[in-house]
């Protein structure tokens, strides 16, 4: 049976914030109604859906005022007074991170989580099991390894494990994300026909408005101090607010992409000398430059203007690259290079190696076949391959941003977070400082610089490990979905961030689904296809 949901008063300020992230909120939403969520990244949306789960407090600390009630009852109440005999009822939320709902070895038992825990017999536990599964367009069977899972199949996973239980409420927090298109419809059409069985109430947070429009019946954007900037029919606000919503940051659909935000590439510039470099972006110069405003006038090493890079020069080369695992090889014969001052960008469906092939040209997966070359000017005496590199020479010239950006998170403020790879190579400090505030400057996250990594957002998580990656100067940067959960500002933030990279002679790999990126960004393309390469274009 579906539900009715009451907001009322909400406000959420978690520990080491000067400002709460949801303030004074109220929300009725009635039994059955099919809701958008959206907003500017960090305006509260997913704190929003796991306060409304009933679970805000449950890995979080903060002040918490207000109420929320799911059929009157408190959502802990709600969920317990879920009816299991007919396996209906009750709320199933899915979390911005696939990888967060993870509880069991393979996938099988992840998706029957639930059903044990609302003791469905386990003779009709598995008929079930395998119907999610093949409802969400899971490329394996129940005893694929969890652990083996990209990032897209881990989010069609996780709203498997959700949909079995045939929930009343479905919350559900970027739920196509990590998607290629094809995925993201079928796994759209899995939530409208599990929404239209049940009769359920449907909360869906997302960026990416236009595939949602016709699903759905209102639409909500918060604002970036946490209340309701604007509420209404969908389909009819996006059509009368559509430019004050563009610039509150909403992909309005019909919009174009904004333009990349415009950068000192001073302030991502490889920090010591490499291949074509210029100088020491190191250097106490460098330094005192770059702190009054850098300019023409700075030392900053290889830092080229637009329209005057020197040409490219071949920091890696990956020949013949192979990845066997679980019995299979996840990427065969690859070949690919990375070039100084240019974007590669690796494409492909869910599950074709994306990831893979980021983390093996990233030194941080040995291949199991094929040869990886760096540079003589890049190794700096260095005769092995990446893979075999010291985390200490290889933090010294790449940078990396995984696909679930907490993995990358080491410290317990954002502004220690930034500073801890410069720091552990002995970077000079000032020009660290400026580096990093600078950077932050430009991804609006500045008020945050004291804030705790886990308490951000997951865009805003996304944009401090794209900060994190590039502050110390490195000469390589992978990027692994840079893009997922930015509203229109700040992904012309982070474009613009990656395009002064690129400017200033960083080599770039970036895996992403995100074709606006990619035509703003991208110099060659490599798409994968069940780990072979399908297609190389530049």
């Amino acid at each position: 049976m579906p539900s009715e949901v009451s907001v009322r008063g909400l406000t959420w300020r978690p520990i080491g914030r000067r400002e709460p992230v949801l303030r004074d909120l109220s929300l009725e939403i009635p039994a059955g109604q099919r809701v958008l969520l959206t907003g500017p990244s960090g305006s509260g949306k997913s704190t929003l859906l796991r306060a409304i789960a009933g679970v805000l407090e449950t890995n979080e600390s903060g002040d918490l005022t207000g109420s929320v009630a799911i059929d009157g009852l408190t959502p802990r109440a709600a969920s317990a007074a879920a009816p299991s005999a007919r396996r209906s009822g009750g709320l199933g939320l899915l979390l911005q991170d696939p990888a967060d709902a993870v509880v069991a070895h393979r996938v099988g038992r992840d998706v029957a989580f639930g059903l044990e825990n609302l003791a469905v017999p386990r003779s009709q536990m598995w008929a079930s099991v395998r119907a999610a599964l093949a409802a969400v367009r899971f490329p394996y069977d129940e005893s694929h390894r969890s652990q083996a899972c990209s990032g897209g199949e881990l989010q069609r996973l996780a709203l498997a494990g959700v949909v079995v239980m045939r929930p009343g409420l479905l919350l559900l927090d970027e739920p196509t994300s990590m998607l290629d298109p094809t995925a993201a419809a079928a796994v759209r059409s899995v939530i409208a026909s599990t929404a239209a069985e049940a009769g359920a109430t449907v909360i869906v947070v997302g960026h990416d408005l236009a595939p949602w429009v016709d699903q759905v019946d209102r639409l909500v954007v918060l604002s970036p101090d946490g209340t309701v900037a604007a509420d209404g029919p969908c389909r009819e606000l996006l059509t009368s607010r559509a430019e004050s919503l563009a610039a509150q940051g909403v992909w309005v659909p019909g919009l174009a992409a904004p333009a990349a935000l415009q950068l000192n590439p001073e302030l991502v510039a490889p920090w010591t000398n490499g291949p074509g470099a210029g100088g020491s972006a190191g250097s106490a110069g460098a330094a005192g430059s770059a702190g009054r405003g850098g300019g023409a006038g700075s030392s900053a090493g290889r830092v080229s203007r637009p329209g005057t890079r020197s040409p490219g020069v071949g920091l890696l080369s990956a020949r013949g690259v192979g990845v066997h695992r679980d019995g299979r090889w996840v990427l065969s014969d690859i070949d690919a290079d990375l070039v100084s001052g240019e974007v590669l960008a690796l494409l492909g469906v869910n599950g074709a190696g994306k990831s893979t092939l980021v983390q093996v040209l990233a030194g941080l997966l040995r291949p199991d076949a094929g040869t990886l070359d760096v540079h003589p000017e890049l190794a700096r005496g260095l005769r092995r391959p990446p893979y075999r590199w010291g985390s200490r020479d290889l933090a010294a010239r790449v940078g990396w941003v995984p696909q679930h950006a907490e993995h990358a998170i080491v410290k317990h403020t954002v502004r220690e977070e930034i500073m801890a790879s410069g720091r552990a190579l002995g970077h000079d400090e000032a020009t660290l400082q400026w580096r990093a505030e600078g950077l932050l400057e430009a991804l609006g996250m500045s008020h945050l610089a004291g804030a705790n990594p886990y308490h951000l957002s997951g865009g805003e998580q996304r944009r401090l490990t794209l900060v994190n990656a590039l502050a110390h100067g490195p000469d390589l940067l992978f990027l692994d979905e840079p893009t997922v959960g930015q509203d229109r500002l700040t992904w012309a933030a982070v474009t613009g961030v990656i395009s002064a990279a690129r400017e200033a002679g960083v080599a770039i790999a970036m895996a992403t689904h995100d074709q606006p990126a990619v035509s703003a960004l991208a110099d060659s393309r490599l798409t994968l296809d069940a780990g072979r390469a399908l297609e190389i274009a530049a």
